[in-house]
């Protein structure tokens, strides 16, 4: 097999390695880690989760993040190969114009109250409208740091109607400025195996994504496991999906946009104002859904103490 191809990288995220002298341990690792099928382990992992993380593309090409949520079960891996989910359409999910059979997806599986993660994309296949299946192409571990820790209990509520807004109001600026998360999706197009969804967490002290007078949003980059999934898309493409979650209420602020990395004295001058951050990135929301109790979950903090997490994100002044 050549080389070449057995790398599970793509052309963005090697460029995203050599700009830190990582590319060809990275390389190594890769191959090591990084699997066309789930681990018994992470078949377990997925299957005792009470919500999952989303990934998806419209057919406009905006990517778009999203929660789902189930009772613990309602994700199952009859095989290595495959992940089942019981969950219905949602059609006041903007991600759910990306979920179509066939449509490639990302998902991240993140247990807030063990600060778990793992990772997996594929391709989605749909039977019936009353869940679906993806098909594995890449499956992998991630590292607990910047999670918060969150235990969580089930509520009965009904959701509100979805709003489209034309701007970040004060309410949705509060939740950014408050977050000490959100999840991001990327994509990218890749030649081998077409088109690659990924789906991330990132998180920090509660402020560390700073809004800009113009409605942008601009993000640190903290050290890291340096896979650089949703940089190298960025770098590739120039799209995200972007989605914070209210905690207390369940709902979600969902975002599609354009991104950009930022480099030379633009991010020399910010990065000094994102205590700890090694790069930064811009986020120019284009849509914004707010879908107010979305989920039948609420959570609530625990104790992080003084993790290295949590000493390893910084705090800053709002712009």
């Amino acid at each position: 097999m050549d080389a070449a191809l057995a790398s599970p990288w793509h052309a963005g995220e090697v460029a995203m390695q050599r700009t830190v002298g990582m590319a060809e341990r990275m390389d190594e690792l890769g191959r090591k880690v990084i699997r066309g099928f789930m681990p018994e382990q992470h078949r377990a992992f997925f299957a005792q989760l009470p919500f999952v993380v989303l990934g998806a593309v419209d057919a406009a090409g905006d990517a778009w993040a999203t929660l789902r949520a189930g009772r613990p079960g309602f994700l199952h891996s009859p095989d290595p190969q495959r992940l089942r989910a019981a969950l219905p359409r949602e059609p006041q999910d903007p991600a759910e114009a990306g979920m179509e059979h066939g449509d490639a997806v990302g998902m991240l599986g993140i247990e807030l109250h063990t600060r778990r993660r793992n990772r997996m994309n594929g391709v989605l296949r749909r039977s019936g409208e009353d869940g679906f299946e993806v098909e594995v192409r890449q499956s992998f571990g991630n590292c607990p740091q910047y999670i918060q820790l969150r235990d969580y209990a089930f509520v009965e509520e009904p959701q509100a109607a979805p709003v489209e807004l034309d701007a970040l109001d004060g309410e949705a600026r509060a939740l950014v400025g408050a977050a000490d998360s959100f999840y991001v999706a990327t994509y990218a197009e890749v030649a081998a195996g077409g088109r690659q969804v990924d789906v991330s967490h990132r998180g920090g002290k509660p402020g560390f994504v700073r809004i800009n007078a113009d409605g942008t949003l601009t993000i640190p980059d903290f050290q890291g496991n340096m896979f650089f999934n949703t940089l190298g898309n960025i770098a590739l493409n120039g799209k995200a999906g972007l989605v914070f979650v209210d905690f207390a209420s369940g709902g979600l602020l969902q975002m599609s946009g354009k991104a950009e990395l930022l480099s030379g004295d633009e991010a020399a001058a910010d990065l000094a104002a994102f205590d700890g951050a090694e790069r930064l990135w811009r986020f120019a929301p284009q849509r914004i859904i707010r879908r107010a109790h979305a989920l039948p979950l609420r959570w609530f903090a625990q104790d992080n103490g003084a993790s290295p997490a949590a000493l390893r994100t910084g705090a800053w002044p709002a712009a």
